[in-house]
C-alpha cells in the first residue's frame, strides 16, 4: 500500500503546530520569508537571536530526524541549476510582493481566518500552477 502521503500530512501537522509555538510564544506570526527578510535587509536585528534560532530548527530538525527513517526519500528537483535558480528568486520575488510566504498566510493566515491571508495563498497556488504548466508544457524545461 501506498504510505508516502503520511510523511506530507506529518511535516503539515509539524508545520502547524511550530507556527501555533511561534504565536503563542511571541505573539507573531511565524513567516518565514519575513523572518529570513528581517536579517537581510537589517529590520529584524532587534530580535536576531529568536531569528537564528527559528532557522537552526529549521535546517538542524530534519538532520535530527534523519536516523528515524526508514525508507530511501527521493524529491522530483531538477538537475538544471538555472531553474533551481530561477525558480529561487521567483519565490523570494513572489514573498516580497505578496508580503508573506506560504507560512505566514498559508499555514498562518488561512488558520487565523485571515481574508488576506486566504486571498495570497489562492493567488499563489493558482501562479504555481500556471508557472508549473508554462514551463512543463510550453517551454519543456522541467
Amino acid at each position: 500500500m501506498e504510505t508516502d502521503w503520511i510523511w506530507g500530512l506529518v511535516g503539515g501537522g509539524l508545520i502547524g503546530m511550530g507556527g501555533a509555538v511561534y504565536l503563542l510564544g511571541n505573539g507573531r506570526i511565524m513567516g518565514a520569508s519575513g523572518i529570513i527578510g528581517g536579517l537581510v535587509d537589517g529590520s529584524g536585528w532587534s530580535t536576531l537571536w529568536e531569528r537564528l534560532a527559528f532557522l537552526a530548527g529549521v535546517i538542524l530538525m530534519p538532520l535530527v530526524l534523519w536516523p528515524l527513517y526508514k525508507v530511501d526519500i527521493s524529491t522530483h528537483l531538477t538537475s538544471n541549476w538555472w531553474v533551481i535558480i530561477g525558480a529561487g528568486l521567483l519565490v523570494g520575488l513572489g514573498t516580497r510582493i505578496a508580503n508573506g510566504c506560504t507560512s505566514g498566510h498559508g499555514v498562518c493566515g488561512i488558520s487565523r481566518l485571515s481574508l488576506r491571508g486566504i486571498v495570497a495563498t489562492v493567488f499563489y497556488i493558482l501562479a504555481g500552477g500556471l508557472t508549473l504548466a508554462l514551463f512543463r508544457h510550453v517551454l519543456g524545461v522541467i
